[in-house]
């Protein structure tokens, strides 16, 4: 059953733009066509004018004058403020599972790494397919601890972290860098160190904070050097 069925048509519409903004597929600074969109999603503007309405309200769409609607660019305050929460809720996870893991359950624990360590090494970089098997290694986490709520804020806040998913795993480094903290966060679970479990996902969390900024940063001079050519 697809509950997009059931929704209202302004509803489905809002969704499949948010869901395309935040996977990247539509990009940060790209312009928003009301009859482009229209045409594409096979609606008329009137959904659509109220999907990026609401989006604006989320901050994911701004309005510039005289320009119309874009995505909003990632910045560096809402960078901030995503991985501040994602390091303290990780931490409370990989704190309450760390010494309740089963044989079972860290032995797919390696499995799900493996398969995202086959992602990064493949000759082709599907950074869509890196993002999902990364996201897959960390779910287990997420699903061990067995507390609902804090399984369903990660999912939600998993969302907000799309965007720069995808930022940092264009970094080649960065996703050997990636594999090897797995790796690292494994190996304290296996052994139940849970101070040295803690200290490794907020170096992970920490690292991919710094390789977000780097990558902000290059995008912001690109941009600067193109201004400057013009």
């Amino acid at each position: 059953m697809n509950p997009e069925e059931y929704m209202p048509l302004r509803e489905v519409v809002f969704m499949t733009l948010r869901r395309q903004i935040l996977k990247g597929e539509l990009k940060p600074g790209e312009r928003l066509m009301e009859i482009n969109l229209a045409n594409r999603l096979g609606v008329s503007r009137t959904p659509v004018r109220e999907a990026i309405r609401k989006l604006e309200h989320e901050g994911l769409v701004e309005m510039v004058p005289r320009r119309g609607a874009h995505v909003a660019e990632i910045t560096r305050q809402e960078l901030n403020d995503v991985l501040e929460i994602r390091r303290s809720l990780e931490t409370l996870a990989i704190s309450r599972v760390c010494g309740t893991l089963t044989e079972e359950n860290l032995r797919e624990l390696r499995e799900r790494e493996e398969a995202f360590a086959a992602k990064v090494s493949g000759k082709d970089a599907d950074l869509a397919a890196m993002g999902e098997a990364d996201e897959y290694f960390h779910d287990l986490i997420y699903e061990s601890t067995k507390n609902r709520r804090l399984i369903q804020i990660l999912n939600n806040l998993r969302e907000q972290m799309y965007r720069f998913r995808m930022e940092y795993l264009k970094d080649k480094e960065a996703r050997q860098t990636l594999t090897r903290e797995h790796d690292a966060i494994i190996s304290a679970l296996e052994k139940g160190d849970r101070d040295e479990a803690v200290r490794l996902t907020e170096m992970h969390i920490d690292n991919q904070y710094r390789n977000i900024v780097r990558s902000l940063e290059l995008r912001d001079m690109g941009g600067a050097c193109d201004g400057n050519q013009q």
